[in-house]
């Protein structure tokens, strides 16, 4: 049987818990929930895993490892998903496998156009990170995550793109300007992370052999944070 994986994504204002059997290329969603508020994570994440697991009559025995999403996102919101994760998959001793939350919008999407994943990442600032569909129709991570204005990132785009993510609710009309027909735009159901995706990727992942160490295991902040800036100014 396909391995059964619990998935876990905090990285925005919308958290997804899923509970999913084998890749994106075997796989399917056995159960999932979604919640976009301003409610923070911590405190609803437990609750609502619990809920799924007793909903889909699935006990720990049966997981067979947890994905969690890396980020970049919500500095706030990764670390209270990876505390989750880690104290999770110690308590039940499963193996932890981490996903980049940018590719768990990305590798959701199929198009003949260049892919740009973007989150809003607050300061005028959004993370970004660019997929492409390959012949076999696999969608595959094609260079770095970045940091950077909305501005330069129009700059990186040279050819007709698909954007997707919820940096679309923010600056949609100045990409829109600069960009012209280049740029399209993706649905509302490609506006956030999912961990659906993440815990298909993670199968993949867990099925090769490449399970993390949850002991060393990080958030993908991508920048650093406030106070991180702040102790860098200090004499």
């Amino acid at each position: 049987m396909k391995p059964l994986l619990l998935s876990i994504d905090t990285a925005t204002v919308c958290s997804s818990v899923a509970l999913t059997r084998g890749t994106m290329n075997d796989g399917h969603v056995v159960a999932s929930v979604s919640l976009a508020s301003r409610v923070t994570h911590s405190r609803r994440l437990i609750t609502t895993i619990d809920w799924l697991l007793k909903e889909s009559q699935v006990d720990w025995q049966q997981v067979d490892g947890i994905g969690i999403g890396l980020g970049p996102g919500s500095f706030t919101g990764l670390r209270i998903g990876m505390a989750t994760a880690k104290g999770l998959a110690t308590a039940v001793n499963k193996p932890v496998i981490g996903i980049g939350t940018l590719d768990s919008i990305g590798m959701n999407c199929h198009s003949s156009r260049l892919i740009c994943v973007v989150l809003d990442a607050r300061k005028k600032q959004v993370y970004s990170c660019f997929y492409r569909s390959d012949k076999s129709g696999m969608v595959r991570r094609i260079g770095e995550v970045q940091a950077l204005s909305p501005q330069k990132l129009a700059e990186c785009i040279g050819e007709p793109a698909l954007i997707i993510g919820d940096g679309i609710n923010v600056y949609k009309e100045l990409w829109q300007d600069q960009l012209g027909d280049v740029a399209r735009f993706g649905p509302s159901t490609l506006l956030y992370p999912s961990a659906s995706v993440i815990g298909h990727l993670a199968c993949r992942k867990l099925i090769d052999g490449d399970v993390d160490d949850g002991s060393h295991l990080v958030p993908l902040y991508v920048r650093s944070s406030d106070a991180e800036l702040s102790l860098k100014k200090k004499p």
